[in-house]
C-alpha cells in the first residue's frame, strides 16, 4: 500500500471545469448531497477546497456555509489551506470535502485538522474517487493525457474509513455515485439503465463514493471503584471444640 503521504504535490484542478465531465460529476455530487445535507443542523458550514465550493446545498438548513479555497476564487469566502485551517477548535458543525483528499499531498494532516476544528457530533461529507472503477484502471492508462484527473490519489473508501474512526468518527453512511471512464470524452447519462443496473448489481464499481461521518466525543469519568472489604468472621463455638481436642491429646 503506497503512503498517504506523497513526495509530490498534485495538481490542484480550480474547478470542474478543468476534469472531463467535471459539470456531470458535480451534478451528480449535487443529487446524492441533497438527502444529506437536509439532516445537518448548527452554525457554520465549511466547503473545502475549490471542487467543494462549487457544489450547491440549496436544501442544507445551515445558513451559514464557507466556501474556504487556497487561492482567491469568485466563490470563495475565505482564504486559507486545507492542511492548516484558520479556525478555531471546535468551531465548524459540518465540513464538505468533495475530491479534496484526491488532490491533497498529505491527507492525514487535513483531516487532522478537521477534527480539531469540528464540534462534537458534527458531521464530514467526504467524495472520493473509487480506485477499483473503470476510471481507476484507466488512470494508470496514457488516455486524455491534459485530464487533471490522472493526477488524482484514488484513495479506497476502505482507507478513509480506517482514517476516519482513528479520530474518532462514526461512519453514517456511504453512498455510490455514476458508473462510467470519466476520462473518456464520451458522456454517461445520468440516470439511464446501465447506470441504474451497475448500482445495483456491482455497487462496489461506481467512479465516486460519498462517505457521511459523524465526530463523536466520549465523556471521560472516573468511576470510583466499589471496594467490599469483607469482615473475618469468628465462631467461638469452633474455638472451644479445637481448645478441647487439643486437651484430649495432652
Amino acid at each position: 500500500m503506497r503512503s498517504a503521504l506523497s513526495s509530490t504535490k498534485p495538481k490542484y484542478p480550480s474547478s470542474w471545469k478543468a476534469l472531463s465531465q467535471g459539470d456531470l460529476i458535480r451534478e451528480e455530487l449535487e443529487l446524492a448531497c441533497a438527502p444529506v445535507v437536509e439532516r445537518i443542523f448548527g452554525y457554520h458550514f465549511v466547503r473545502l477546497g475549490a471542487l467543494s465550493s462549487e457544489i450547491n446545498i440549496p436544501s442544507c438548513p445551515i445558513k451559514h456555509i464557507v466556501n474556504m479555497t487556497e487561492q482567491e476564487l469568485e466563490n470563495s469566502s475565505v482564504r486559507g489551506i486545507s492542511r492548516d485551517l484558520p479556525l478555531q477548535q471546535n468551531s465548524v458543525d459540518a465540513f464538505l470535502l468533495a475530491a479534496e483528499l484526491d488532490f491533497a499531498q498529505d491527507p492525514h494532516q487535513i483531516l487532522r485538522e478537521i477534527d480539531r476544528a469540528i464540534t462534537a457530533n458534527g458531521q464530514l461529507i467526504i467524495a472520493g474517487f473509487n480506485p477499483f472503477s473503470l476510471a481507476g484502471l484507466l488512470k494508470y492508462l496514457p488516455i486524455n493525457k491534459d485530464n487533471l484527473l490522472h493526477q488524482g490519489r484514488f484513495f479506497t473508501s476502505a482507507r478513509i474509513k480506517d482514517w476516519l474512526q482513528l479520530l474518532g468518527f462514526e461512519i453514517v453512511e456511504q453512498e455510490q455515485v455514476m458508473y462510467s471512464s470519466l476520462f473518456a470524452s464520451q458522456r454517461f447519462l445520468p440516470g439511464s439503465t446501465l447506470q441504474r443496473f451497475c448500482k445495483r448489481y456491482f455497487p462496489g464499481f461506481s467512479s465516486m463514493y460519498i462517505l457521511v461521518a459523524r465526530k463523536r466525543e466520549i465523556p471521560l469519568s472516573t468511576i470510583k471503584p466499589n471496594w467490599k472489604v469483607k469482615k473475618p468472621s469468628f465462631s467461638a463455638a469452633s474455638a472451644r471444640i479445637r481448645h478441647s481436642r487439643e486437651g484430649n491429646r495432652q
